[in-house]
Protein backbone atom coordinates (compact mmCIF):
# COMPACT_ATOMS: atom_id res chain seq x y z
CA UNK A 1 0.00 0.00 0.00
CA UNK A 2 2.97 2.30 -0.50
CA UNK A 3 1.09 4.19 -3.25
CA UNK A 4 -1.94 4.78 -1.04
CA UNK A 5 -2.85 8.42 -0.33
CA UNK A 6 -5.51 10.12 1.73
CA UNK A 7 -6.13 13.68 0.57
CA UNK A 8 -8.96 16.07 1.36
CA UNK A 9 -11.22 16.97 -1.56
CA UNK A 10 -13.14 20.19 -0.88
CA UNK A 11 -16.23 21.43 -2.73
CA UNK A 12 -16.68 25.21 -2.71
CA UNK A 13 -20.09 25.53 -4.41
CA UNK A 14 -19.07 28.09 -7.01
CA UNK A 15 -16.25 29.95 -5.25
CA UNK A 16 -13.33 27.53 -5.65
CA UNK A 17 -11.12 29.95 -7.57
CA UNK A 18 -11.63 32.60 -4.86
CA UNK A 19 -10.85 30.03 -2.15
CA UNK A 20 -7.64 28.88 -3.86
CA UNK A 21 -6.46 32.47 -4.21
CA UNK A 22 -7.31 33.07 -0.53
CA UNK A 23 -5.20 30.06 0.55
CA UNK A 24 -2.41 31.09 -1.81
CA UNK A 25 -2.28 34.52 -0.17
CA UNK A 26 -3.01 33.43 3.42
CA UNK A 27 -0.89 30.27 3.58
CA UNK A 28 1.38 30.34 0.55
CA UNK A 29 -0.53 27.53 -1.16
CA UNK A 30 1.13 26.34 -4.34
CA UNK A 31 -1.36 25.68 -7.13
CA UNK A 32 -0.49 22.45 -8.92
CA UNK A 33 -3.28 22.39 -11.50
CA UNK A 34 -6.74 23.67 -12.36
CA UNK A 35 -9.22 22.37 -14.89
CA UNK A 36 -12.38 24.24 -15.78
CA UNK A 37 -15.64 22.59 -16.80
CA UNK A 38 -15.21 23.96 -20.34
CA UNK A 39 -11.92 22.03 -20.60
CA UNK A 40 -13.54 18.66 -19.80
CA UNK A 41 -12.74 16.29 -22.69
CA UNK A 42 -15.95 14.35 -21.95
CA UNK A 43 -19.43 15.84 -22.24
CA UNK A 44 -21.04 15.70 -18.79
CA UNK A 45 -24.51 14.17 -18.48
CA UNK A 46 -27.33 16.68 -19.11
CA UNK A 47 -28.18 18.68 -16.00
CA UNK A 48 -25.05 17.65 -14.08
CA UNK A 49 -23.26 21.01 -14.37
CA UNK A 50 -25.24 24.19 -13.68
CA UNK A 51 -25.79 26.54 -16.61
CA UNK A 52 -23.15 29.25 -16.80
CA UNK A 53 -20.51 27.22 -14.95
CA UNK A 54 -18.22 26.59 -17.92
CA UNK A 55 -15.50 28.80 -16.37
CA UNK A 56 -15.91 27.32 -12.88
CA UNK A 57 -13.32 24.87 -11.58
CA UNK A 58 -14.08 21.21 -12.21
CA UNK A 59 -10.88 20.03 -10.51
CA UNK A 60 -7.90 21.69 -8.87
CA UNK A 61 -5.06 20.62 -6.67
CA UNK A 62 -2.78 22.70 -4.52
CA UNK A 63 -0.25 22.20 -1.76
CA UNK A 64 -0.38 23.70 1.70
CA UNK A 65 2.59 22.97 3.97
CA UNK A 66 3.69 20.18 1.63
CA UNK A 67 0.28 18.45 1.64
CA UNK A 68 -1.92 18.14 -1.42
CA UNK A 69 -5.50 19.40 -1.19
CA UNK A 70 -7.93 18.87 -4.04
CA UNK A 71 -10.89 21.13 -4.72
CA UNK A 72 -13.77 21.88 -7.06
CA UNK A 73 -16.70 24.19 -7.48
CA UNK A 74 -18.79 21.01 -7.39
CA UNK A 75 -21.93 20.62 -9.44
CA UNK A 76 -24.23 22.99 -7.57
CA UNK A 77 -24.75 20.89 -4.46
CA UNK A 78 -25.19 22.72 -1.19
CA UNK A 79 -21.90 23.97 0.15
CA UNK A 80 -20.69 23.75 3.67
CA UNK A 81 -18.04 21.96 5.66
CA UNK A 82 -19.46 20.16 8.66
CA UNK A 83 -18.02 17.53 10.94
CA UNK A 84 -14.32 18.06 10.24
CA UNK A 85 -11.51 20.62 10.32
CA UNK A 86 -8.11 20.81 8.69
CA UNK A 87 -5.29 20.78 11.23
CA UNK A 88 -2.32 22.99 10.40
CA UNK A 89 0.82 22.46 12.51
CA UNK A 90 3.45 25.16 12.06
CA UNK A 91 7.01 25.40 13.41
CA UNK A 92 6.60 28.26 15.90
CA UNK A 93 4.20 30.70 17.54
CA UNK A 94 4.99 33.52 15.10
CA UNK A 95 3.99 31.30 12.15
CA UNK A 96 0.83 30.20 14.00
CA UNK A 97 -0.11 33.82 14.71
CA UNK A 98 0.37 34.82 11.06
CA UNK A 99 -1.59 31.88 9.64
CA UNK A 100 -4.38 32.18 12.20
CA UNK A 101 -4.84 35.89 11.52
CA UNK A 102 -4.81 35.35 7.74
CA UNK A 103 -7.33 32.48 7.88
CA UNK A 104 -9.58 34.32 10.34
CA UNK A 105 -9.95 37.36 8.03
CA UNK A 106 -13.63 37.37 7.12
CA UNK A 107 -14.18 34.16 9.06
CA UNK A 108 -15.17 33.27 12.60
CA UNK A 109 -12.82 32.50 15.47
CA UNK A 110 -14.13 29.50 17.43
CA UNK A 111 -11.29 29.38 19.97
CA UNK A 112 -8.78 32.23 20.14
CA UNK A 113 -5.09 31.34 20.13
CA UNK A 114 -4.07 30.19 23.58
CA UNK A 115 -1.64 27.94 25.42
CA UNK A 116 -2.93 24.42 25.98
CA UNK A 117 -1.52 21.37 27.71
CA UNK A 118 -0.45 20.00 24.30
CA UNK A 119 0.75 23.19 22.59
CA UNK A 120 2.17 26.58 23.50
CA UNK A 121 -0.19 28.09 20.91
CA UNK A 122 -3.43 26.58 19.56
CA UNK A 123 -6.64 28.02 18.12
CA UNK A 124 -9.68 27.06 16.05
CA UNK A 125 -11.62 29.00 13.43
CA UNK A 126 -13.85 28.75 10.40
CA UNK A 127 -12.46 30.69 7.46
CA UNK A 128 -14.60 32.90 5.22
CA UNK A 129 -15.65 29.83 3.21
CA UNK A 130 -16.84 28.02 6.34
CA UNK A 131 -13.91 25.58 6.34
CA UNK A 132 -12.80 24.67 9.86
CA UNK A 133 -9.15 25.00 10.84
CA UNK A 134 -7.16 24.02 13.93
CA UNK A 135 -3.85 25.88 13.96
CA UNK A 136 -1.08 24.85 16.33
CA UNK A 137 2.64 24.80 16.94
CA UNK A 138 3.99 21.52 15.60
CA UNK A 139 4.84 18.94 18.22
CA UNK A 140 8.55 18.81 18.83
CA UNK A 141 10.19 15.58 17.79
CA UNK A 142 12.62 14.01 20.19
CA UNK A 143 15.53 11.85 19.06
Amino acid sequence: MSNTLLQPYLFFNGCCEEAIEFYRTALGAEVLMTMRYKDNPDTPPPGMVPAGWENKIMHASFKIAGNTVMASDGCGEDGGFHGFSLSLALPDEAAVNRAFAALAAGGQVKMPLTKTFWSPCFGMLADRFGLGWMVTVAEETHS
